[in-house]
């Protein structure tokens, strides 16, 4: 009579060595799995290296901020110089206009001197043209008695036997030879005069 296999414990050697031949494939291959999760797969790429690169479209972007930055400055410049200098074009544009009118204003005040002037229909062209010119500032100055200042007048001749008044004390006017002309401050012509000194 054969033994038979004690099965008083429940266990059967076969089987029990059948499913351990069994497992092993599956506890393998789930270590090559786990394996490939692990370090099997290759790692993601560095972008520590990328970000020290910038974009090609940021370079773009800050060199196009630098243009309007600048172009903006400029313009802020020339917004600055255009209102300091407004006054002083205007002030120049006048001045020249009424520099260009002088023969004329030397003739009105030829005319007045003679009498010519002194009442009719001319008479009142001729001031309402010089209240004209007077809303700019343009005036004349230098007469006769005046106190001679090179800074507004220019002495042609010098007459020593010319009477002065009683109160002069320095170099005086005596006579206009050609009035002198003023916008504001500035100085359109030097009164033309001739002068004389007290005794």
């Amino acid at each position: 009579m054969t033994d038979s296999p004690d099965t008083s414990n429940g266990e059967h050697p076969v089987e029990a060595d059948a499913v351990n031949d069994a497992a092993a494939p599956a506890d393998s291959a789930s270590a090559e799995s786990a394996g490939a999760a692990g370090g099997g797969m290759p790692s993601a790429p560095d972008s520590s290296s990328a970000s020290e690169a910038p974009h090609p479209d940021t370079l773009l972007a800050a060199e196009r901020l630098n243009d309007l930055q600048r172009l903006n400055a400029e313009y802020v410049n020339y917004k600055r110089r255009v209102d300091r200098d407004r006054p002083l074009i205007q002030e120049r544009a006048i001045s020249d206009v009424l520099e260009a009118l002088l023969p004329v204003m030397d003739d009105i005040q030829g005319a007045r001197d003679h009498g010519d002037l002194s009442d009719g229909p001319f008479a009142a062209i001729a001031d309402k043209f010089e209240g004209t010119l007077g809303r700019f500032g343009f005036e004349r100055f230098g007469a006769v008695g005046e106190a001679f200042d090179p800074e507004f007048h220019e002495a042609l001749m010098h007459l020593p036997g010319a009477d002065l008044p009683a109160d002069a004390t320095s170099t005086t006017i005596v006579q206009v030879l050609q009035p002198g002309y003023r916008a504001g401050n500035r100085i359109i012509r030097p009164a033309r005069v001739a002068v004389a000194d007290p005794s």
